[in-house]
């Protein structure tokens, strides 16, 4: 069996879906791993580096590709990637499958069997194959420091001879993975944090860390998360309360950060452009559902912007991409623990277990059909 790594092609990613570790893995099963020349270098892995790990190198994407039973990708594969693909192959990727479906099926059309990765379950078995927490934890840690590296003061209370520096006052919107590891982050660089999100068993996982909960209304609150773990969408009327709460705790704040996503929908406005234009002049605000619409009025995809009274809106886009080098790491090792239950050693291929919910909640199209209920009629 053929497992194929090829280039990330789509703008801006530095990621790869492999590692050195992961491919001595695949080979040890007795697989032939096949990686695209420069594949990794953006995260700081060389050729040289799979090589020693058992791969072999393929000089281009249609070389990597052509002849693979499974392709192991970071993002969805573009339409001249899908042509490269031969009928039949497995496809493990995060493919944005709820907001881009005329790509699951472009690859149902191309006789391809897909697995959308983030769709993956929200069960205990699963949490080590889940690539949506592994990257929003780094996407997390990371918007910490992209704040600090704009925000034109320290973090830290600091004693000094010449008098003291207050410590900065952090708030957090939405603690998920992301907003929990945002937390620690801020915590640890000696920041004053509070959080809130819909969620009210979010409150001692905030307190737990060392931040105090901004509670919105505790009643409605009760009923805001899925039996999947995720964060239901809220009625309105707790919208218009979320602004007012939210809205005169913003005016304390020096650093924001916004982490509210809702699958396969626009991110909530958590922030409207009032509430920015009241905040102190060089504040920071960094939304990470930037690529999702954003949670901030005002924010723009890929661009720091200044708003009119001095606030900064980072929006960066792909945050986990801005940390490739273990980004890519943990993104190959989910792959890994997903494929590994369903690895055939003797006859060293993989047979999928169709009646396991990773297996079944993740694929999206097999034998030339739309599959998951979640992109079908029947299930919308």
């Amino acid at each position: 069996m053929k497992i194929a790594i090829p280039k990330e092609s789509r703008p801006g990613e530095r990621r790869i879906a492999a590692s050195p570790e992961i491919v001595k893995k695949l080979t040890g099963f007795g697989f032939d791993v096949i990686v695209e020349k420069g594949a990794g270098l953006d995260a700081s892995v060389t050729d040289d580096d799979f090589k020693e790990a058992g791969a072999t190198i393929a000089k281009d994407a249609t070389t990597t590709l052509k002849t693979a039973d499974v392709v192991l990708k970071i993002q969805r594969p573009t339409a001249a990637e899908i042509k490269l693909m031969k009928k039949g192959a497995v496809l493990c990727a995060h493919l944005s499958a709820l907001t881009e479906k005329a790509d699951v099926e472009a690859l149902a059309k191309a006789g391809i069997t897909a697995f959308a990765m983030e769709l993956m379950p929200r069960i205990s078995r699963a949490q080590s194959m889940d690539v949506l927490s592994s990257q929003s934890n780094l996407a997390g840690y990371k918007s910490v420091l992209d704040a600090c590296n704009e925000y034109a003061s320290a973090m830290p209370m600091m004693m000094t001879a010449a008098g003291t520096v207050a410590p900065a006052k952090v708030f957090i919107m939405g603690v998920g993975v992301a907003g929990l590891q945002a937390i620690a982050t801020a915590k640890r660089l000696g920041a004053v944090v509070t959080a809130t999100d819909v969620r009210p068993a979010t409150r001692e996982q905030v307190e737990s860390l060392g931040g105090k909960f901004l509670t919105v209304d505790a009643e409605m609150e009760k009923d805001a998360e899925t039996d999947a773990g995720y964060a239901k969408q809220m009625p309105p009327e707790y919208f218009e309360k979320q602004k007012q709460v939210v809205s005169e705790h913003l005016k304390k704040q020096d650093i924001v950060i916004t982490t509210a996503l809702i699958p396969g929908r626009t991110a909530p406005i958590l922030v409207t452009k009032d509430m920015v234009a009241s905040m102190r002049t060089g504040s920071v605000i960094v939304d990470l559902a930037v690529e999702a619409g954003g949670n901030v009025e005002g924010s723009a995809l890929g661009k720091v912007v200044k708003a009119k009274n001095g606030v900064l809106i980072v929006g960066h886009e792909n945050m986990p991409s801005r940390l490739s080098k273990d980004a890519s790491q943990l993104f190959a090792k989910n792959l890994l623990n997903f494929l590994t239950p369903h690895v055939d050693s003797e006859a060293k291929t993989i047979n999928f277990d169709w009646e396991d919910e990773t297996v079944s909640g993740t694929c999206v199209c097999k034998d030339g059909n739309v599959v998951h209920p979640m992109l079908t009629a029947k299930g919308s």
